[in-house]
């Protein structure tokens, strides 16, 4: 027996019920299969196979593993035999009832780190000629630490740990307590909380009994129960995460084959929102799991302290976290029927992503205040937006507030202050945690080598570091931008105008501060961004999964905003270019004051969303069980609620009319009843001539001809501009230089 193996057989888990030595149970006496649901599910094969439900099977973390066999239909399930990494672990294994025929399934631990085998058999009692089939199956798998990493690469150095300082749920400042290593653990915390008729939670005072203030939860399915929700709390991926539902302590604790009796099967995993300080901690909250709209209808809550982007800012290890709870959920609840992602702003980013860059996880989402992706939509907006605010200051009088306001793009004057103060995200020093040891972090002369706290340096093994500078690069660029070329073209600023902004706006230096010259994207960062995922492509796993885009109107708010509501039809951009069509997607808009609070969590309408993306992913399931044949987006097709439509409610009150339609953007949505109700602005780069799509991060150049400008140039204007633009003009009717596709999905830096 090899190392692997002795340590296997000494921890595996008493998890799972042996099989019996007896005849096997009638199917209706069995526990049910902790996968309920399979899309595609059809007569019961002759095929013996072994599979993974926890994850996938390369992806499993700390040694944990449930598992799932299914016989031959002809043979018994007693004479099945499984065996992991060379021991035998038949004995872990339940004989379950999967919808009408019989499975084995169990839940392993102690698996050896890196590759592994499962191999299951039929004993000599089962005639192979009779089945005219194999008699064995067997299954790589690959675990993964428990702290990971699995697909994001070297674990982030510095990294301070918040287990000390993270408040349990309904603990009543209770916090999960001191890390017990370097890599952040924590002991694993199960209490019961309740909600009472104010609807404040509390610990469970006494677990015999419900006090008599407990409020009472009306679950989707009509029935009753005490508002009392079990919550976990513990760390997986170096991140804190919490899970809470439904569950009394009286009822029996639950496990893969006894799930909480009020729960739904539904899990909605939340992400939070942020980006600048989002560097080289744990974090100190997740996005909140006591969510009472959610749990009163019955669906379990998921959510982890590095799926809040104000605590990591960086899609990949975000995903991996997800991977990572998600795993803890099954292996102790079962798998769900559907797990649904719920995340506004810095959410929005990670639900994107992770759904498109690492199918599976996420079987549907709905996102507010959305956005495609951090790196490529955002920070150029937030980074023109800085320089635009820099070139007024510096050259004041050469454009007044209108004019400036009409080549950002944005609706009010102040969002250009706004957004310049969210540049942040790519200053090396401007938003680093005050905790983290200074010594550690960059500084241009004396720490070189230090931590940058930047959305670029958050993925260095994805973009790779430039081997003269040693920083990370940086795919950022506006080289060749005409910034106010529309406005120049509607006559609001003139030619002489143009030029000077063109020739004095300047760009952003390695350490993000405003610099004379453009902004240079690093051609093998910025081809990177597109074959990684980091720059959202929509094609694919986004492009198989429903897509609810909910947006309070944020375009109009009078100290300026990022939520601008052109990002939604960005996303849908990329969908249309992905996938030749954007059936998955649904925009819905509403003003912020029909929210009871202004917040995501509290709008009726986001609620309604989630639902009907419940029954929409439920309908898509059936749909593909039923045409085994057909492309999931024929599936959504023929499934969407119709509800889901493209819709927006113009009024601030519950009475608001409903409009429903096609949404647009202008100019093309002029006369539209909701693109006049809430218009749809840009950006600066969109106002040079950009896409919608904000999915060029370097544009390809053009020789700068008068000839061919739309404006018409004096032959003094024409030689200036070909010095101001000695580099070339954007020719945005071309891919982007480096521009190309997805190289796959799962990919691991």
């Amino acid at each position: 027996m090899g190392t692997g193996a002795a340590v296997l057989a000494a921890v595996l888990a008493v998890s799972g019920t042996a099989l019996s030595s007896g005849p096997p149970a009638t199917a209706g006496a069995l526990p049910p299969s902790a996968a309920p649901f399979e899309p595609g599910a059809g007569a019961a094969s002759e095929e013996l196979s072994v599979s993974v439900l926890s994850s996938r099977p390369d992806a499993v973390m700390g040694g944990s593993a449930l598992v799932r066999v299914e016989p031959p239909a002809s043979a018994d399930p007693e004479s099945v035999r499984l065996s992991a990494a060379g021991t035998d672990v038949t004995d872990r294994l339940r004989t379950v009832d999967s919808g009408g025929s019989l499975a084995l399934e169990g839940l392993l631990t102690g698996l050896p780190e890196g590759e592994s085998e499962l191999e299951a058999h039929l004993d000599e009692r089962v005639s192979v000629a009779a089945l005219g089939r194999e008699r064995s199956a067997s299954l790589t798998v690959v675990n993964h630490p428990a702290q990971g990493p699995v697909v994001s690469g070297s674990h982030q150095e510095p990294f301070l740990c918040d287990t000390d300082d993270f408040e349990l749920s309904g603990g009543e400042g209770r916090t999960l307590g001191p890390a017990l290593d370097e890599d952040c653990s924590a002991r694993t915390d199960v209490r019961h909380v309740y909600r009472d008729t104010d609807g404040q939670w509390s610990p469970l005072p006494d677990p015999e009994s419900v006090p008599s203030d407990a409020d009472t939860a009306t679950t989707a399915a009509g029935a009753r129960v005490p508002f009392v929700v079990r919550v976990e709390t513990g760390t997986a991926n170096r991140s804190v995460y919490e899970t809470a539902v439904l569950h009394t302590p009286e009822d029996e604790e639950p496990d893969p084959w006894t799930p909480p009796p009020s729960w739904n099967g539904r899990l909605v995993y939340k992400f939070g929102g942020g980006c600048a300080g989002g560097w080289y901690v744990q974090g100190k909250r997740s996005a909140g799991v006591l969510d009472g709209p959610m749990l009163e209808r019955g669906y379990a809550v998921a959510s982890s302290s590095l799926n809040v982007f104000a605590n990591n800012c960086n899609d990949l290890l975000a995903a991996e976290t997800v991977s990572a709870v998600h795993e803890r959920f099954v292996e102790s609840m079962g798998v769900p029927h559907s797990t649904l992602g719920w995340g506004a702003s810095g959410g929005a980013y990670q639900a994107h992503q992770t759904a498109d860059n690492y199918p599976g996880l996420l079987d549907g989402i709905v996102v507010s205040q959305a956005f495609p992706d951090v790196g490529f939509s955002v920070v150029p907006a937030v980074t023109d937006a800085l320089l635009l605010r820099e070139y007024a200051r510096s050259h004041e009088g050469e454009l007044d507030r209108v004019e400036q306001q009409a080549v950002s793009g944005f609706l009010r004057h102040e969002s250009i202050e706004r957004l310049a103060r969210e540049a942040g995200r790519v200053d090396p020093r401007g938003r680093c945690r005050e905790d983290l040891p200074e010594e550690e972090l960059y500084h241009p002369e004396d720490n070189p080598g230090g931590a940058r706290c930047e959305v670029f340096a958050a993925v260095e093994n994805v973009y790779g570091t430039d081997p003269e500078t040693g920083l990370p690069r940086r795919p950022l660029d506006n080289v060749g931008v005409q910034y106010g070329l529309h406005t120049l073209m509607e006559g609001v600023i003139d030619v002489d105008q143009f030029l000077h902004l063109n020739e004095h706006i300047g760009g952003l230096d390695a350490d993000g501060a405003v610099s004379d010259e453009r902004s240079v994207a690093d051609p093998e960062g910025t081809e990177a961004a597109y074959r990684s995922g980091r720059l959202l492509n929509g094609g694919g796993g986004l492009a198989d999964i429903p897509v609810v885009d909910h947006r309070f109107y944020q375009d109009d708010e009078p100290e300026g905003d990022l939520h601008m509501r052109y990002h939604s039809f960005s996303v849908r951009e990329r969908l249309e270019q992905a996938n030749g069509t954007a059936d998955n997607h649904v925009m819905l808009a509403e003003h912020r004051d029909r929210s009871p609070k202004g917040f995501v969590s509290t709008s009726p309408l986001a609620m309604r969303s989630l639902e009907e993306l419940d029954d929409w992913v439920s309908g898509m399931q059936e749909q593909q069980a039923l045409n085994p044949g057909w492309e999931p987006i024929d599936a959504m097709r023929a499934s969407r609620p119709a509800f889901l439509q493209d819709s927006c409610w113009i009024g601030t009150d519950e009475d608001a009319e409903r409009v429903v339609g096609e949404q647009l953007p202008l100019p093309a949505g002029q006369g539209d009843r909701c693109a006049d109700a809430f218009p749809v602005h840009t950006s600066p780069r969109i106002e040079a001539g950009g896409p919608l799509a904000s999915d060029v991060v370097a544009c390809t150049l053009e020789p700068f001809d008068a000839a061919r400008h739309p404006v018409e140039f004096t032959e003094e204007q024409a030689e200036r501009a070909e010095e101001v633009f000695s580099e070339g003009v954007c020719d945005w009717d071309s891919p982007g230089r480096g521009q190309q596709g997805l190289d796959g999905t799962w990919q691991r830096f």
